[in-house]
């Protein structure tokens, strides 16, 4: 008879067997303060892979005593959604008990699917928690976002996976040597799924022997890369941002390295894809426009084609980007105007530029001076902001 993983054997039920995320969980943290208060509103957990998003989640449904649902939007549908919702007001109305759900990797479900939450989560039907990798203020739509608190979770320290990695040892009944333990915590890279699944595969390996799991086991076990990583796995957030910063300092050597590196462990290529596409326009832009459709070919292309071809198209890609002159002119103009927006608010639009669709508006002034050619229109700002630069290419 198959048992359930390691880490779903061990999985915490209180916040008191909780570790890691102290800011938010500890004496202070406001999701305890939350809980406490009986005070819940939806939420986005957004944090590295195994930092402890869905443990979490079980942790506050356990806590509160709601309705727990999880799935995962890889395989999860609009019907599956409805279904827990027409559960979740029978559930309400009979026992007056909350539902939680647990929605893991959200970034996943499409703009169509994530309005379907909408109107359940602004009437209190549903608690939406979701957990994503992903920044959600670029991966879960604005109404959403708005409606949920978004709660940032780190990447698990040392002492914390240590404590962690305990348990599982305790579970499992076995001996790990000190310095077995300390290759295991560092590979893991903070990331606690990673840790409990290389400990459980290790266990399996002596089985028929209990003796104590040695430095070569864990070093042979982690060069099982495909047993270990997901597509998101491998310092994802470190190795990304390598691989931005080497392009952006025109090193190919380097951001050929971090590639490799990612396409190595099944990085997703659309999230790389994406990046390159943000990258040229961002700090690339006006000095070579032709940047952009580039990025974006190599997009359409890792669409199409898919590993392990793609990773051509990738290397092409960074190369090309790597090697381009760069002009953040664009990207720093952009910021600048959306600095003023917001400190200015809805300044009015001059009335030259205003469309006079009407015999009223002709008559107070809409239109009034604009010329068809822009060069000839001086004053095209609103009068607060006349004669602001924000391009400066």
């Amino acid at each position: 008879m198959s048992r359930s993983p390691l880490a779903d054997r061990i999985r915490p039920k209180t916040l008191s067997e909780f570790f890691g995320q102290e800011h938010l969980v500890g004496k202070r943290g406001i999701i305890r303060k939350l809980i406490e208060s009986d005070q819940l509103p939806s939420m986005i957990f957004w944090g590295p892979p195994g930092s402890g998003k869905t443990t979490l989640a079980y942790v506050i449904a356990n806590t509160t005593k709601s309705h727990f649902f999880h799935y995962s939007a890889v395989a999860t549908t609009l019907d599956d959604v409805r279904k827990v919702v027409k559960e979740a007001k029978e559930r309400k109305e009979a026992y007056n008990q909350k539902t939680i759900f647990f929605l893991d990797e959200i970034h996943r479900f499409n703009k169509a699917q994530q309005d379907a939450f909408l109107p359940h989560v602004e009437k209190g039907t549903i608690i939406l928690i979701g957990a994503t990798t992903e920044n959600p203020s670029f991966e879960v739509i604005g109404p959403l976002l708005s409606r949920c608190r978004v709660f940032v979770l780190n990447r698990l320290e040392n002492d914390e996976l240590s404590k962690i990695i305990e348990r599982g040892i305790k579970e499992l009944k076995i001996k790990i040597k000190d310095d077995a333990l300390g290759f295991l915590i560092q590979a893991s890279n903070g990331d606690a799924r990673i840790a409990l699944n290389a400990l459980e595969i290790a266990d399996s390996l002596i089985a028929s022997h209990r003796s104590p799991i040695t430095l070569k086991l864990i070093q042979e076990v982690f060069q099982k890369k495909s047993l270990l990583y997901d597509r998101m796995g491998e310092e994802h957030y470190n190795t990304i941002s390598a691989f931005i910063k080497s392009m952006r300092a025109s090193d190919v050597d380097a951001a050929l390295y971090y590639l490799a590196r990612m396409v190595e462990v099944g990085e997703d290529p659309l999230f790389i894809a994406r990046r390159m596409v943000i990258f040229a326009s961002e700090d690339i832009g006006m000095a070579q426009p032709t940047a952009l459709v580039v990025a974006n070919e190599v997009f359409r292309a890792c669409e199409t084609i898919g590993y392990p071809e793609c990773a051509i198209n990738l290397a092409h890609g960074t190369v090309y980007l790597a090697k381009a002159p760069k002009d953040r002119s664009a990207y720093n103009g952009l910021q600048e105007a959306q600095e003023d927006v917001k400190k200015h608010g809805n300044l009015p639009i001059p009335l030259n530029l205003r469309n006079p669709v009407t015999k009223l508006m002709k008559e107070v002034g809409y239109g009034k001076g604009h010329e068809r050619y822009p060069q000839k229109n001086k004053n095209l700002l609103p009068e607060k902001l006349k004669g602001k630069k924000y391009y400066r290419g």
